[in-house]
C-alpha cells in the first residue's frame, strides 16, 4: 500500500456517526484502522464558546486549515500531531502522535467543508436522520454520557439550528452515500434497533450491482427495495431496507457484494464480526439491526474497492 484509504463520515451532532464507525472499524480490523474525530480541531473550548456566543458547528470555531492539512498528510501516509478535545470535560488535552494505518476513518461535523479536505477522501458518507430522531438520540447521549439535563440539550439544539442549516446540512451534496435511518410508520417512537434505512447511492463511486434485488423483490411491500430517485436535484439510486427485514433477505444482498469482493466473505460472518449491526437499545440492552449491518457492509465494500484501485 502506497497510501492510506480514507473514509469520511460527516453529520450533525448525534446523527449516529460513532455507531456507524464502530462496526466498520470492527470489520476492517481495529489493528488496520486509524480513527480521527474532526471535533478535535475546535478552536475554542466549551467555556470559550459560551463566552463568545459561538457554536462548535460554525467554521470560525474550528481550525479547518489545520484539519485539511492533516488530511492531506494522512492521505500520503505521513504522520500528524493531532489535537485532542475532550467531550467529557469540554477542554483540550495534550496532542497525540498519529501514524496512519491502512484505513483512516474521519468522522465529525465539518469534514467536507473545504475543497482541499474533500479531495482527501476515497469514500464520503453523510448521515441524515430525521431531525426529530436526531434530537431523541442527542438527548439520550448527552444526558446519559455528558451530564446534561434534557432541557439543556434541547436549548442547545435550538441554539445550534441556524448553524446546522447553514454549515452542516449543505455538506450532504459532497457525499457518495447519504445514510438516513428513520422509524417505521407504524412506530414513530422507535429510535434504535428496528429503524429502517434509506441509502442514497450517488454515481460518484461504482456501487455493487443491486439490480438483482429489483427482480427478487418486485412488489412494493418487500422489506428491501431499490429504485431511482433524485437527491439535491441530481439522479441517484435509492436502496431501502426495513427494520423487519429477515436475515435471509439481508444475506441475499451480502452475497451480491461477496461475489464481487471475495474478501467480504469473512466480513459477512457474524461470529467474526460481533459488532456488525449492533446498537444500544433505550434501556442499555444490545440490539441487532440488519439495516445498520448492511449499511456498514456497503461502506466497507467501498473501502476495500478503493484499496484494490490503489494497489
Amino acid at each position: 500500500m502506497s497510501r492510506s484509504i480514507i473514509l469520511g463520515i460527516v453529520g450533525d451532532s448525534a446523527a449516529g456517526k460513532t455507531t456507524l464507525t464502530k462496526g466498520i472499524a470492527q470489520v476492517l480490523g481495529p489493528e488496520n484502522v486509524t480513527l480521527i474525530c474532526t471535533d478535535d480541531y475546535h478552536r475554542y473550548d466549551r467555556q470559550q464558546r459560551a463566552e463568545k456566543g459561538i457554536t462548535a458547528l460554525h467554521p470560525d470555531c474550528n481550525y479547518l486549515d489545520i484539519m485539511q492539512q492533516h488530511l492531506s498528510l494522512l492521505r500520503t501516509g505521513q504522520s500528524i500531531l493531532k489535537p485532542v478535545y475532550s467531550h467529557s470535560t469540554g477542554k483540550f488535552e495534550a496532542p497525540v502522535y498519529i501514524q496512519p494505518k491502512k484505513f483512516v476513518i474521519i468522522e465529525g461535523l465539518l469534514g467536507y467543508s473545504t475543497r482541499v479536505a474533500r479531495e482527501a477522501y476515497d469514500v464520503k458518507v453523510y448521515l441524515a436522520p430525521p431531525e426529530s430522531l436526531r434530537a431523541t438520540w442527542k438527548v439520550k447521549r448527552d444526558t446519559q454520557k455528558r451530564g446534561y439535563t434534557e432541557e439543556q440539550v434541547l436549548a442547545e439544539l435550538h441554539k445550534r439550528e441556524p448553524d446546522s442549516e447553514q454549515y452542516i446540512r449543505p455538506q450532504r451534496q459532497w457525499s457518495d452515500i447519504v445514510v438516513s435511518f428513520y422509524p417505521p410508520q407504524e412506530d414513530e417512537k422507535e429510535s434504535s434497533g428496528h429503524l429502517n434505512v434509506r441509502l442514497v447511492l450517488r454515481p460518484t463511486i461504482p456501487h455493487p450491482d443491486f439490480t438483482q434485488i429489483i427482480a427478487d423483490n418486485s412488489n412494493s411491500d418487500s422489506a428491501i427495495r431499490l429504485g431511482l430517485g433524485r437527491d439535491m436535484g441530481k439522479p441517484v439510486d435509492v436502496l431501502e431496507v426495513d427494520g423487519h427485514a429477515t436475515l435471509e433477505q439481508v444475506n441475499n444482498i451480502e452475497h451480491i457484494m461477496c461475489n464481487d469482493m471475495p474478501y467480504l466473505k469473512n466480513v459477512c460472518d457474524r461470529e467474526i464480526n460481533p459488532e456488525l449491526g449492533k446498537i444500544a437499545g433505550t434501556t442499555g440492552e444490545t440490539l441487532q439491526s440488519y439495516p445498520l449491518a448492511l449499511t456498514q457492509l456497503i461502506i466497507t465494500y467501498h473501502m476495500l474497492k478503493a484499496t484494490q484501485m490503489h494497489q
